[in-house]
């Protein structure tokens, strides 16, 4: 506590370079990492539901999201496809 009360009445907050904004909260590359957390928080509450109160076993639930992963694979690969040109 002391340090940081030094800290900042000794004004050494003025020495710190600023964060660049590449790595700034409200950056592309923060915005994705925030996404990707939320999508492996989404992951993991959807095990734990499949799991606890559906009873699949953890194989079953590792066997749904692989599927899925899967499906979705083949959907977007489609989708791609349709899109392109040549």
């Amino acid at each position: 506590k002391a340090a940081f009360i030094n800290f900042i009445s000794d004004q050494e907050w003025k020495s710190i370079e600023p964060v660049s904004s590449w790595f700034g909260p409200s950056s592309f590359l923060m915005s994705s990492m925030s996404s990707l957390f939320k999508l492996s928080m989404w992951i993991r509450h959807g095990h734990g539901y499949l799991t606890e109160n559906l009873g699949i076993p953890v194989w079953g639930s590792y066997a749904v999201f692989g599927l899925a992963t899967l499906f979705l694979g083949m959907v977007l690969g489609l989708v791609s496809e349709a899109l392109g040109t040549d």
